[in-house]
Parts: C-alpha cells; structure tokens; sequence
C-alpha cells in the first residue's frame, strides 16, 4: 500500500538504528523494504537461521558457511562492514530474550549508528526489546486493508475460482457480500484471501452460513483464546420467548450498525440486560448477535479477574483491541458487576479496570455494540450505568402467562415434541413466577423421569415436575420484589 511504502520509507530516511516489524507477512514486508533500497541505492541484506546472510538485489553476496547461520556470527559481520546498509533480521525474536553477548552486540551496532549507518531490522511476528537496546527503536506496523480493497480482494477470489469452473459465476447476494467485507476488516490481504477461498471454494457461494465461519477463524489467527471467547453459536430471536420491545429496538438500529442504513445517524453503542437470573439475558446477548449477522465474543468479567490477577488492566486493554480488530461485532460483558464491583476490596483492581473500560467506551470509533449483563445492578458503579456510556438499560422480568406458553412452545420443539399434545395455557398457570430457564429445567427433568420407561412425555409428568421445583421467584421473594421496583424507576421493560 502506498501509505505504508511512505511511512516506512520515512522510518528508513531518519536514521534509526533499529527498526522493528511486527507482521507475519514476511513476503510483503520484503517486497517493500527492497523497493525502497533499490531507490535509495542502499545495499540490502536478509538473514535467517536457514538461509545464512543473503543480498537482495545487485551486488556481492558474502561469503557464507555453516557459521553464517548463527546470531552472534550475522551481528559480528554487521558490526564489522564499513558500507552504510540494511540488514533485514527474520525471526530474531528467539535469539535475544535471554542471549546476553546478542543483545550487547545489538547494542554496540545501535551505539556506532553514526559512524557505521547500518539499519537493521527486525522482522517477526511478535518481538520485544530489552530495554537497554529498545530506546534505540522505532515501531513500524502494517496498515490493514482498506474497505476497496477487501472488495477487490473478494471479487479476485471470485473471478479466479469461476474460470476454473468453467465461467460457472459465484452465487451472492449484495447484503451477504457487504457482510463478508465488513467481517473481513482488521486482518491482514494475506489471511483475508484465505478467508475468502474457505467460502467460495467449498460451494461457489458466498452466503450466510460462510459468515460465522469467517469470523470463527478470523478470531482464531487474533491468537487471543483464554482472554475472550469467541461464541460460535449465536440464536435468532424466535428461539427467544417474549422481548418484544426490546426486539423491536434493534430492529430499529440494525441497519445503521451494519453501515446499510441511507440516513447516517449516531452509531449504536450498546446495552445492559438487567434482570433475573434464568430470564434469558444470555439468550438476548446471542440473540442480538444473530439478529445483526454479527460475531459474538464473550468476555466473562469473572474469569479474567480471577485467571490474570495482577495481569488485569493489560489483558483487558488485549482483549478490547481485539473486539476493535474484529468489528463490527457484538462485545457481550457476561455478569459485567464481577470485574467492578463497588464493593470489591482489591486495593483498587476494579476501579482500574473500570477506568480501562470507561476510557475505551468513551474513544472507540470501531463498530462495536456492547451487551452486558448483570444480575444486580447495585453492584455496579453509577458513572457506568447512567445514560451516554450505553445507549439504554432493559429490564428482562419473569414471563408473563403469554410468554411463558411461548416458552413452553419453543422448548417442546426443540426436543422434537409437538406442543399441541399439551394444554400450553394450562402449564402457563401452573407455571406462575416461573423464569425461563426454569420451565426448561421441567421439561429437561420430566423427560428425565421418563428416560428407563417406554412412555412418552405427557401433561402429568410436567406436572409432577412443576410441582417439585421451587422457582427463584419464591425462593428469593424479597430481592427480586426489590429489584423491580428499582427497575420500574429506571429502565425499559424488555417485553
């Protein structure tokens, strides 16, 4: 890309003794560095533990032998030569973390910059410097491809694969196409054109079932498993009883989230579930995810706080660069009030996290929509939930009687049980302060009690099992009659 050839072209001309390059793209990073030796009239070198010292271009080569394959060998060749070059070093990274004589070498080279006026650099897919010869660095990162050019990239791919089908055109629609161009964004022309041929070649179609996978193996080349989870199965609201209102909100903003909306208006920036525990929260997260043809990456507040203790704000700096990286996408903050809670006493943890989060919600330009979830909102800071770091608060309630039938309904289908064999309005009043996933747990327990008997589920086993649970509703009279009528005050009802 032009932009890059410039600024690296720049980075070249101030004279920095070290240049670092973090890329897998190896090929292309050579590509263009060659470029800009050969109109510069600079002598360009490349080792590797392989390939020993190599020049690029015209010229002498060095003489190389088994020796030349060694670090410290390239390092000593370079502090000796008199001619000002480049000397590109390939995977570096394993030759210097704990190789003391390397990184005094490295140093030394660094040093005598201005009598020698060698650049050297260091091309890897990950590096860190110690710090006594980081100070004489410069960072230089690849651009990622621009929307036009992932378009071209797209229609490359697929002019490519149609001649070897006989000119048979690839299948597509417009929304789809925009929608894989959009998931493409944030990861290399490289990975982005493997990527692209996982879609195309398996079926000469680029369709709706290719996105998840597309952006399962996008998540997958971020390397970021363990920090944030990558939830491949997200839901469509009809296997979500109820949420009317709430459905009928990001229904109003889909378009203008996907950037297919004709009129521009503010970018959508997220949402907290409140509710009851069982009342579907994490069903609506998946679910809105699914509803936009969105990835879903689940962060669990919980489990980063416990696993990176210490380690905290960083891992959660990594994790909120990778949602950018991978949007537009649905960020879902699991139990968000167990990495900030209030009243947490852990000499300040959580209000740094708070702090890491508050600023990334406040500076983003990415597209990525926020759902988080929480089971107690007095736990959570007011500088979170107040208007304008979110775009509003639902409250998911206990179904009513209408949606508890819907519930009913949709959990009998999904066991391949016709729900017409069964008084839904009936199991809907016997069912009175049931949440969601509890009448599951009724049909999960009935057919349980059923599982060693050559009978099939009927009303009276439901029954029994209705019977023998205690919903949280009745358990937890008090909290949930509390927590209600905070919700009345102060948020939407999600149905």
């Amino acid at each position: 890309m032009a932009s890059d050839l410039k600024d690296l072209g720049l980075l070249l001309d101030s004279k920095v003794p070290i240049l670092v390059i973090e890329s897998f793209e190896e090929p292309r990073v050579l590509e263009m560095i060659t470029r800009l030796a050969v109109k510069r009239a600079s002598p360009l070198y490349v080792w590797s533990v392989t390939e020993g010292l190599n020049r690029l271009g015209f010229g002498a080569h060095p003489e190389n032998d088994e020796a030349s394959t060694t670090p410290d060998w390239v390092l000593q060749h370079i502090k000796q030569d008199q001619m000002p070059s480049i000397y590109v070093l390939c995977d570096f990274h394993h030759h210097i973390a704990d190789e003391a004589l390397n990184i005094r070498l490295l140093r030394e080279i660094a040093m005598r910059h201005p009598s020698l006026g060698h650049t050297i650099v260091l091309l890897s897919h990950a590096l860190k410097l110690p710090p006594e010869v980081n100070r004489y660095s410069a960072r230089f990162e690849l651009s990622m491809p621009s929307e036009e050019q992932l378009m071209n990239l797209v229609r490359e791919e697929a002019s490519t694969w149609s001649r070897h089908q006989g000119n048979r055109p690839v299948r597509s629609s417009s929304e789809t196409f925009t929608q894989l161009v959009n998931n493409l964004k944030g990861v290399s022309l490289q990975d982005a054109r493997q990527l692209i041929r996982g879609a195309i070649y398996d079926d000469g179609a680029i369709d709706q079932s290719d996105l998840p996978a597309v952006n399962k193996a996008k998540f997958a080349l971020m390397d970021m498993e363990g920090i944030m989870s990558f939830e491949y199965d997200t839901v469509k609201f009809t296997e979500v009883g109820g949420l009317s209102k709430l459905k009928l909100w990001l229904d109003q903003r889909r378009d203008q989230f996907l950037g297919t909306a004709q009129n521009q208006l503010d970018q959508p920036k997220g949402l907290m579930l409140l509710g009851i525990q069982g009342s579907g929260k994490s069903l609506a997260a998946k679910a809105v995810a699914g509803m936009w043809g969105a990835p879903l990456l689940r962060l669990d507040f919980g489990s980063l706080y416990n696993k990176f203790f210490g380690e905290t704000e960083r891992n959660l700096r990594e994790a909120l660069k990778l949602a950018d990286t991978m949007s537009p996408c649905v960020l879902w903050l699991d139990e968000i009030e167990k990495g900030i809670s209030i009243s947490q006493n852990d000499s300040g943890i959580s209000q740094r996290i708070l702090g890491t989060l508050l600023t990334w919600m406040a500076e983003r330009k990415s597209r990525v929509f926020i759902v988080a979830t929480s089971n107690d909102i007095s736990q959570l800071p007011p500088e979170l939930v107040r208007k304008g770091r979110l775009d509003e608060i639902f409250f998911v309630d206990l179904p009513s009687h209408e949606i508890r039938q819907v519930i009913f309904d949709i959990h009998l289908r999904k066991r391949s049980i016709d729900p017409a064999l069964f008084d839904l309005d009936k199991l809907a009043t016997l069912t009175e302060g049931f949440s969601g996933a509890e009448i599951e747990q009724v049909i999960v327990s009935a057919l349980y009690s059923i599982s060693s008997l050559e009978e099939s589920l009927d009303a009276t086993r439901l029954e029994i099992a209705i019977r023998q649970t205690n919903p949280l509703s009745v358990v937890m009279h008090e909290k949930i009659d509390s927590l209600r009528a905070w919700a009345r005050e102060r948020c939407v009802f999600a149905d």
